[in-house]
């Protein structure tokens, strides 16, 4: 099997990359990334792991990173502070049409409680995380709902998985538990190693495929 793994120099996306080596072995891992001195050396140095320099903009070099790839996974996310042009979801637009080209129709992508799901019930912890990061980070915000609608639009056909996370934490648990907010099982915080589990996980399980799974410590 051969992953391309995006996010892959941040914390989650370090995990995630790491996770995926220990679960399928066998399988060839392609990083793209803007700073590749940002990889583990151990990573970096690992023969199933191919590195491909490249921005979000340079889309020839993606479409280099997506040949042959059977799973996307990505952990990429707005960071403080974060442009106000959506750059990520517009990534996302070209990415669907280079998934469409070469027949790639699995990817799993990071998100939050910010883009909501029609399952989802009211809670007030989440209405005041949602609202403070509306009024806190408002481009972050508006970049999660851009790329949560270009994903379940655009990529409609798709066999996409939008993994929501709440506040993420270092904490050493993959223990993790699913469902939407409000639910009265999903909690506000997440180790990061949960996600990573969770997120490769879905790979074989796909319980979740065309769903917005809100995920957090069990």
């Amino acid at each position: 099997m051969r992953f391309l793994i995006l996010g892959a120099t941040g914390p989650s996306g370090i995990l995630l990359v790491r996770k995926t080596l220990e679960v399928y072995p066998d399988a060839t891992i392609v990083i793209y990334v803007r700073s590749p001195e940002k990889i583990p050396e151990d990573l970096a140095a690992n023969p199933a792991v191919i590195t491909i320099k490249g921005t979000l903009e340079e889309l020839d070099k993606v479409e280099t990173a997506v040949e042959g790839v059977d799973v996307i996974l990505s952990a990429l996310g707005p960071l403080m502070p974060h442009p106000s042009n959506t750059p990520i979801a517009t990534f996302y637009g070209h990415l669907i049409d280079l998934m469409h080209k070469h027949n790639i129709k699995r990817i799993i992508l990071l998100a939050t409680a910010s883009f909501k799901d029609p399952n989802d019930k009211f809670s007030w912890k989440y209405a005041a995380l949602i609202l403070a990061v509306k009024t806190g980070a408002n481009a972050a915000y508006k970049e999660i709902l851009a790329m949560g609608k270009v994903v379940t639009t655009k990529g409609a056909d798709l066999d996409w998985t939008l993994v929501r996370v709440p506040i993420l934490t270092n904490a050493d648990s993959e223990d993790v538990v699913a469902g939407y907010v409000g639910d009265a099982k999903v909690g506000t915080f997440l180790a990061r190693k949960a996600y990573a589990a969770f997120t490769v996980g879905e790979v074989e399980k796909r319980e979740w495929v065309q769903k917005s799974p809100m995920i957090s410590n069990a």
